[in-house]
């Protein structure tokens, strides 16, 4: 009713004084502000560009209502420990600036409005309209192996300054995260794009067999998991030297997790094909990179867990590509599903994975047919 709509108004008004209020104490006020984009979630970015010349991106990252429960009386936000707020972001910030990787400073932020004023990395990418660049992605490549060389088992930041005069705990990436992300597959990919209903009993199997390759996988040391760390928010910056040259700005769901999801989530980008001879040379270097730092690198045991977070992270985005476009309305992402299906395929062949492998063929079979 009225009432509601008056609340909204406020609410508005009160959100555009608070950015006023922030623009003015970074010396933005005068500038003019273009909206860049919106992501999947509910943030948005706008680029601010002064008179002088002056740059900088405005970040709105309002705390993020909980959803329904799902589990436990948890929402499944807080069971795949997405960021509530805006403290994860300048948390993990803090982290990669000290390894001396390009995130963007951060110029000004109010945790309790969820704003921040933050430095402007560019917009050149990775990639271009030929697909990947190959030094570019040998850069980004050699980020994660510097992060995951020094943050690994005794070093990985467990708790960490949030902006805000406290400390942020980095969630673990654990087995009930990594569960409930699979099971997007039966929840959405299965009826709405397959058009199967999987049974209760056939969703259970599927649970227990991923529960079990988790579990291996979770006993390896944690190090920082990005979780995002492809395409869309991996920027080029040509002016600076070695691994500073890669700019890195979306990492406020990082996780404490195994090494080898953030290179999986790299190398088998779902919105940019990365050609099958290009994947496995960037994973040998960064084996390579891994155990000059460390000669006990276990590059068998490294193959193994990729393939498993490869297919864990291709099962998760079947399912949540399925789920926007029939819930929340945003068909443009079914146009990745056959290279996400491809990606899957390939992971599914690597020996551990054979249990997984035949309750697709079973249940599931469409995602195994190979594209005419």
């Amino acid at each position: 009713g009225a009432g509601q709509g008056e609340a909204t108004a406020e609410g508005a008004d009160a959100c555009h004084r608070a950015v006023r209020s922030i623009l003015d104490e970074a010396g933005f006020l005068d500038a003019e502000r273009s909206f860049m984009m919106g992501d999947a979630s509910t943030r948005a970015y706008e680029r601010l560009l002064k008179p002088d010349g002056g740059k900088a991106i405005l970040m709105i990252s309002p705390a993020r209502p909980d959803g329904p429960p799902v589990r436990f009386g948890k929402p499944y936000s807080a069971i795949a420990h997405l960021a509530e707020d805006i403290r994860p972001f300048i948390a993990i910030d803090g982290v990669l600036r000290g390894q001396g990787l390009s995130a963007p400073a951060i110029l000004v932020h109010d945790v309790s409005t969820g704003l921040a004023i933050i430095e402007d990395l560019g917009s050149q990418l990775l990639y271009d309209d030929d697909g990947i660049i190959a030094e570019r992605y040998a850069e980004a490549v050699s980020v994660l192996a510097r992060l995951h060389g020094s943050l690994l088992g005794e070093t990985a930041p467990a708790s960490v300054p949030d902006g805000d005069g406290g400390s942020y705990a980095v969630p673990p990436y654990d087995v009930e995260a990594l569960l409930i992300e699979v099971e997007l597959l039966p929840e959405w990919y299965a009826p709405h794009i397959a058009k199967v209903m999987v049974s209760s009993g056939a969703k259970a199997g599927f649970a227990a067999q991923w529960r079990e390759l988790f579990a291996g996988v979770l006993a390896a040391p944690s190090t920082l998991v990005l979780r995002d760390y492809h395409s869309p928010n991996l920027l080029w910056l040509p002016d600076r030297e070695g691994p500073a040259r890669v700019g890195v700005i979306d990492f406020q769901d990082a996780v404490l997790g195994h090494p080898a999801y953030d290179v999986a989530s790299l190398l088998q980008d779902a919105r940019l094909t990365v050609p099958a001879d290009q994947e496995l040379r960037l994973l040998g270097l960064y084996a390579k990179l891994r155990r000059d730092r460390d000669a006990s690198f276990d590059v068998a045991a490294f193959a193994r867990a990729y393939a498993i977070l490869g297919a864990q992270r291709a099962t998760k985005i079947l399912g949540i590509f399925a789920r926007l476009d029939k819930r929340d309305r945003k068909p443009q992402y079914l146009v990745h599903l056959p290279r996400i299906q491809t990606y899957l395929r390939k992971n599914l062949a690597h020996p551990a994975l054979a249990g997984i492998k035949s309750w697709v063929e079973q249940n599931v079979p469409s995602i195994l047919a190979t594209p005419s």
